[in-house]
């Protein structure tokens, strides 16, 4: 197949990873995949887990070709510690399998897994993500592994010899599996003899239980992580898997995997770039360990799937970004609404309009769109002002855009009253006057009570274009400029203070959402009476 000649990565490593499926097993379905633990919230940054490869699995089947997404979900992985928030008495669970753990007190969840999992995979629904999940207690327990787990044991020499080129120091007797206890479920266990004829492990457990079974029959246990992985690669014949920068440091499991993969099982380990952090605007790195991270779900309260597809597309995954929680929302919003224009324009460079594309649908068709998609950044100045009220906001959206049900502008609307009421603090948000600032009013020279006067007899023009030409243009009148006078810093220091003025004898502080938006919001009656006119 030639190669393709769009210029984003996604393409790029779509033609690779195609040429490596023709080499490695052609004829046969392209396998791309990701692996997630459910031991916490699952972040923004475990998302680029999944959209990475979700966008080159995507691209595969665009072409025509069949490729499946498988997506892990490591529910047999230990439950490491509790976090906070989580009773302490939780404690007693440490080293269980997370699926054998209780969900956090008030879920409707069976286990501490399918709780975490749930929000991540109503929210990989709602981004058009198709894949296939698998669960690895599932894996685990019913067997499908025995003969790989068997093959590792066998050949543990040939494991520890490669781990032990990143050991600073040597370990008495390596065994890469490690059983679950059958007395109290932890993994807080010591093999202490193996039989490699008869398969019989013995082992004990801290809790003072100890038994011996027959490996070659136990599905109680599963591999150590830097064995467990490369063991999955050549399982599931995985051509595509990127891994995060954690996996890349010497002796990592994805380092050491790329022996143990070809020297023990017999596979190859799959292309897969190293993908950068994702921050939040005025966060740190994110970990699930701490508790208290934003989540995919939590991202779709605030913003349209097409447009947090985006922030994964268009950048590189090796290029770190940030989601934005607070203001520069906002002017992320702005940014899209630009790029959906020059798309339609035919302006969009290569790059553009294929990050583009892939956001706003996949090889199955689009995704949901926002009919009439106000400015973001208009919708929350409504949501603010009048706090939610539908009569209200239509009447704004009437007057800003022609809108005539509010369900045209949805979900957007709805991303934005979600934005305004859970992420912009209290002390930011918009309370107009009920009565005049009589005081200030009193206090006004000659110029500013002028500039109030050229204000309200130009409230006639009724529409956000009219009050946006007005509230620009009434300092450049004082000045006996032209109203499509340029911007000089003198007539911009005026216009901020002018600004600063309405602002104050409206919401009784010097900034606010954009006025055009206010005063459409707050009315023309209401603003004169406010201005004193």
């Amino acid at each position: 197949m030639a190669d393709s000649a769009e210029t984003d990565w996604v393409s790029r490593f779509a033609d690779e990873v195609i040429s490596e499926a023709e080499r490695r097993a052609p004829g046969k379905p392209i396998v791309c995949a990701s692996g997630l633990s459910p031991s916490g919230p699952i972040h923004l940054g475990n998302l680029r887990e999944v959209m990475t490869p979700h966008l080159v699995a995507d691209e595969i089947r665009r072409r025509g070709l069949e490729c499946v997404h498988l997506l892990s979900w490591d529910d047999y992985d230990r439950f490491r510690r509790v976090p906070a928030g989580v009773d302490a008495s939780w404690a007693e669970h440490i080293g269980k399998p997370l699926t054998s753990v209780p969900a956090p007190p008030g879920s409707t969840h069976a286990n501490w897994a399918e709780h975490f999992k749930a929000p991540m995979i109503a929210a990989l629904k709602e981004l058009g993500v198709d894949y296939r999940g698998i669960s690895q207690t599932e894996q685990y327990t019913s067997g499908v592994y025995r003969e790989r787990i068997l093959l590792a044991v066998r050949e543990r020499a040939a494991i520890d010899a490669v781990l032990s080129q990143y050991r600073s120091a040597q370990v008495e007797e390596y065994f890469p599996y490690r059983p679950y206890c059958d007395l109290c479920g932890r993994d807080l266990t010591t093999v202490t003899a193996y039989d490699d004829e008869t398969t019989e492990l013995a082992y004990t457990c801290e809790c003072g239980f100890g038994e011996t079974v027959r490996l070659a029959e136990h599905d109680r246990g599963k591999l150590v992580w830097k064995v467990d992985w490369p063991m999955r690669w050549a399982y599931e014949g995985v051509i595509f898997e990127p891994s995060g920068v954690d996996h890349h440091s010497p002796g990592s499991a994805w380092i050491a995997g790329r022996q143990i993969v070809g020297e023990v099982f017999g596979g190859e380990q799959p292309i897969g770039p190293m993908y950068a952090f994702v921050g939040i605007t005025g966060m740190a790195k994110m970990s699930s360990s701490k508790g208290d991270v934003p989540t995919a779900a939590d991202a779709l309260q605030i913003m349209e799937a097409p447009v947090l597809r985006w922030l994964y597309a268009r950048r590189k995954p090796s290029q770190s970004f940030k989601i934005a929680f607070d203001q520069e929302i906002q002017r992320l919003y702005d940014e899209w609404d630009a790029l959906g224009r020059k798309v339609a324009s035919g302006q969009a460079q290569p790059a553009e309009q294929a990050a583009y594309t892939r956001a706003v649908g996949t090889a199955a068709g689009p995704l949901p769109a926002t009919p009439h998609p106000i400015p973001y950044r208009t919708l929350a100045s409504v949501a603010d002002i009048t706090t939610g009220d539908a009569d209200q906001t239509l009447r704004i959206l009437r007057d800003v855009d022609g809108v005539t049900d509010l369900d045209e502008t949805r979900p957007r609307l709805d991303r934005a009253q979600r934005w305004i009421d859970e992420h912009v603090p209290s002390d930011q948000r918009t309370r107009v006057r009920e009565t005049p600032d009589q005081d200030l009013l009193d206090s006004l020279g000659r110029d500013e009570r002028e500039s109030l006067r050229l204000l309200a007899d130009g409230l006639d023009d009724w529409s956000l274009d009219g009050l946006t030409t007005l509230v620009y243009g009434v300092p450049k009148l004082q000045a006996g400029l032209p109203a499509d006078a340029k911007a000089t810093p003198e007539l911009k220091a005026a216009q901020r203070a002018f600004f600063a003025l309405l602002y104050r004898l409206l919401v009784g502080r010097d900034t606010g959402p954009r006025l055009p938006t206010l005063l459409l919001a707050v009315g023309a009656d209401r603003v004169r009476k406010l201005i004193g006119s």
